[in-house]
């Protein structure tokens, strides 16, 4: 009997996959903080992940060899502008403050989803076992 990794591992691959873009963004928002007409960018992580879940009502089917994959994430549509509480007199919106609380919450978030990695492998490795 195979094992189908997709089934026994949930949205965790996913959802470690969105928190390490998500990371890359707000990386990126923290080095223009001084870019004068940076837009502050963000992930509306929800609605990537909800439209990236398997049971969607929206399945998608290659008919095409040069078809995109259908679990390539759509990242770019997602990706929303952040309005600054504080507007910046060069146009800057990147708040150093809100940038970094953001991905402090994500790395807490991304370790998160690597410990429900490490506890799914872990309980594959105990089932193959037959422990």
């Amino acid at each position: 009997m195979a094992i189908s990794f997709e089934n026994a591992l949930g949205v965790h691959p996913q959802a470690l996959a969105l928190r390490e873009r998500r990371s890359e963004v707000l990386a990126a928002n923290l080095a223009n903080a001084d870019t004068p007409n940076y837009k502050a960018r963000d992930l509306d992580f929800q609605s990537i992940l909800k439209n990236q879940m398997p049971n969607n009502d929206r399945s998608l089917e290659r008919t095409h060899a040069l078809h995109l994959q259908p679990s390539h994430m759509q990242l770019s549509a997602q990706m929303l502008y952040r309005n600054p509480q504080q507007a910046s007199l060069d146009g800057n919106t990147v708040e150093d403050h809100i940038e970094q609380s953001k991905y402090a919450e994500n790395s807490v978030q991304y370790q998160a989803s690597l410990t429900f990695l490490n506890g799914k492998f872990s309980g594959l490795m105990s089932a193959i076992r037959g422990e």
